[in-house]
């Protein structure tokens, strides 16, 4: 298959990307609100099962192709896997520290597409300026950190904050991996292979591991529709609709606005404080974060091929 071209985004696709950035920005407020009531592996299943039914309906409404080919298993296997263990930090960081800080902190992911891209994406390299940019990002996180501390819970809102770092890599390690695919694979066959197998490890391990009684009430219940429907099935579809047509460091930078509604959603809906700490940090992290994805026009890598172009096999026995 030849290269697929990754295009400069436009202004109405970047509107779009706004739109979606502002909706995942409320993810961790429904996933702290949902872990009131479920622990996170089964809150995560309940996740993947709502989001899977949205992406179904989708899938049949557009006729996508859901037939899994020999060649296929492996990549959907690795998405999958990669999925799961994200999911698991993700959901672990937000029961240990504040909904305001996941917010922050799951917008790292852009600087890690920026330093994975470098490697994986023909033409999409790591100038100096944007390892600069990883620098500041850094040093926000640093003072994120420092936002949390001097409290009885300091300890564990640290470990919170470094299991969602974590969850912000393997999200920008995915992003850049389903990216190589450019459009090998349908977006609806991913989606659904990630649902299927990270159902297939959640609720087994949730089972073994986790002893909460099961409650389900209306705020459970709207959690639940917000990560499964809005995020996991709207939002997964559009952000892999962006990524594999335009180019990633472009749509990667649009995400900056999240931490900000993050923090303003943390506060109204789980009345978590405001803290100058906490915008600082977070102001710094969007400004790494931009900076880490500038981009001078559409130079040739060393190769000859264009910025943008992807190249290479999505996996060695594709």
């Amino acid at each position: 298959m030849p290269p697929t071209e990754h295009r400069r985004i436009t202004p109405r696709a970047g509107a779009f990307a706004v739109f979606v950035s502002a909706l995942w920005a409320g993810n961790p407020v429904a996933i702290k609100a949902g872990l009131e009531y479920a622990p996170p592996l089964r809150l995560g299943w309940y996740r993947f099962v709502s989001g899977a039914v949205v992406i179904l309906a989708w899938a049949i409404y557009t006729g996508a192709d859901l037939r899994v080919r020999r060649s296929e298993l492996g990549v959907l296997t690795v998405i999958g896997v990669l999925f799961s263990i994200q999911l698991v930090f993700m959901n672990l960081g937000l029961k240990y520290t504040t909904a305001g800080h996941g917010a922050v902190l799951s917008v790292t992911f852009p600087i890690w597409i920026a330093v994975l891209a470098h490697f994986f994406i023909a033409g999409d390299r790591l100038a100096p300026s944007r390892f600069a940019g990883i620098m500041v990002a850094y040093i926000g996180v640093v003072v994120i950190s420092l936002d949390g501390l001097g409290g009885e819970s300091s300890g564990e809102v640290l470990l919170g904050d470094i299991l969602s770092i974590i969850a912000g890599f393997l999200l920008g390690a995915r992003l850049v991996f389903n990216a190589r695919l450019a459009g090998r694979i349908d977006p609806n066959k991913i989606l659904l292979a990630q649902a299927a197998l990270g159902t297939a490890v959640f609720i087994p391990a949730g089972l073994i591991f986790e002893s909460e009684p099961w409650i389900m009430n209306r705020e459970l219940a709207l959690s639940i529709f917000y990560q499964g429907a809005v995020i996991a099935g709207f939002g997964f579809i559009a952000n892999l609709w962006l990524i594999q047509r335009y180019l990633p460091s472009q749509v990667g930078v649009l995400t900056l606005s999240q931490p900000v509604f993050g923090i303003i959603l943390a506060w109204l809906i789980l009345d978590e404080p405001l803290t100058r700490l906490l915008f600082l940090g977070a102001g710094l992290v969007a400004l790494g974060a931009g900076l880490a994805q500038r981009r001078k026009g559409r130079e040739q890598d060393s190769t000859g091929t264009p910025s943008g172009t992807l190249s290479g096999p999505a996996t060695a026995g594709d």
